[in-house]
């Protein structure tokens, strides 16, 4: 599992009483030229929470919202969207990002490779949300100009204040960041590291399901078959996500498998329960939050209880609480095929588990995303 840079400081953002999510701004994007019934494209920008504008002069409409593309857009086509359809909502976090030239590498990378092969109905859009803090915005609007500039489809980014998300986060998760994390001031002791487990109190309630994916990845079939996955969630599956691919929670429960001999703790697929990887992860927000068992997981005394019970301490933030609820009450879960998250990483083969790691790491069929954690490279197409 690969996960993000380092939270920074946040622009300051008008924020609506009704929205759970500080969001910065908003715009349509898509393929250059007219929408099917002749109207342009156009690109639009929003700040929420504050009062709508007075309609400009007639003779000044024209130069302002012009202005306000180029502003946005940097020249790119305008951009169309039509008033209603089905928004496919895909979250990805780019913070730190003027600190971090790999972490811009990957997320452009990945981002080209969606779009080249991304293929959505006439009445869908692509629901960009991403993530971030203000020195990164505006090297994540290039980014985005640049990787999408011939996108196929339509799609819409929502632009999200990291620091305002973070606090909103901290009351909910505080207790994990204790038990799932290597310490105050690590990696993964950041709150926004868990924001995928409280993901449902959080994004506006109008929105039903969302796909959060880290940015070391590159697809390699339709995004829209990665939502269609929705459809094949069990009654009472709250979350889709993939199984680790190496040996890592076999070395993390070891205290566990030493006190229940034979237990599948811990063990390889396919009979075995090696854990989850949070690198791709499908949440269905309206499950989640409906989801009485869930919610109650979340609470501190059952976090802690979860903890004790396996004898454990984890690092590697919210996969580690889906690992942990996994191993109780794994009807919260639909496990997506491997190929949805074709792990790279093979760090732990030589690290004391080279005997098994195969077991883990096999993964038969056509890749759809490759998840290049540890900075495992890509395989080229």
């Amino acid at each position: 599992m690969a996960r993000w840079a380092a939270m920074g400081r946040a622009p300051p953002c008008a924020l609506a009483a009704a929205a759970a999510l500080a969001v910065c701004a908003f715009y349509y994007a898509g393929p250059g030229g007219e929408s099917g019934s002749g109207a342009p494209r156009r690109l639009q920008e929003t700040r929420v929470g504050q009062p709508p504008e007075a309609p400009p002069a007639p003779g000044l409409a024209a130069g302002k919202a012009k202005e306000a593309e180029r502003r946005l857009a940097g020249g790119v086509e305008e951009a169309a969207s039509e008033a209603s359809g089905e928004e496919l909502p895909l979250l990805l976090v780019l913070a730190k990002a003027e600190r971090n030239a790999a972490l811009r590498a990957k997320a452009e990378a990945a981002l080209r490779s969606l779009a080249r092969l991304a293929k959505l109905g006439p009445r869908q859009a692509l629901a960009l949300h991403l993530l971030s803090d203000a020195p990164s915005t505006p090297l994540a609007k290039d980014l985005l100009r640049r990787a999408l500039r011939d996108a196929p489809f339509k799609y819409k980014v929502i632009f999200h204040d990291v620091n305002v998300l973070t606090e909103k986060l901290l009351p909910i998760v505080e207790a994990m960041q204790k038990l799932f994390s290597a310490g105050t001031g690590t990696y993964y002791s950041d709150s926004i590291f868990f924001l995928s487990v409280a993901m449902h109190r959080v994004m506006p309630r109008e929105i039903s399901r969302i796909i959060q994916v880290d940015l070391d990845v590159e697809y390699r079939t339709n995004i829209r078959e990665l939502f269609e996955e929705f459809d094949n969630f069990p009654e009472g599956a709250v979350i889709g996500i993939a199984q680790e691919m190496q040996p890592v929670y076999r070395h993390i429960f070891w205290q566990y498998r030493q006190e229940h001999p034979g237990t599948k703790v811990g063990e390889p697929p396919p009979d075995g329960l090696p854990g989850f990887n949070s690198g791709v992860l499908l949440l269905n927000l309206d499950a989640m939050r409906q989801s009485a068992l869930y919610n109650r997981l979340l609470e501190p005394e059952a976090v802690r209880h979860l903890a004790e019970k396996f004898r454990f301490k984890g690092h590697l933030g919210d996969q580690d609480f889906f690992t942990l609820a996994g191993m109780e009450h794994p009807e919260l879960f639909h496990i997506l095929d491997c190929t949805w998250n074709r792990q790279l990483c093979s760090w732990w083969r030589d690290h004391g588990y080279s005997e098994v790691f195969d077991h883990y790491y096999q993964c038969d069929g056509h890749v759809r995303i490759y998840h290049g954690n540890c900075n495992t490279p890509i395989p080229a197409e």
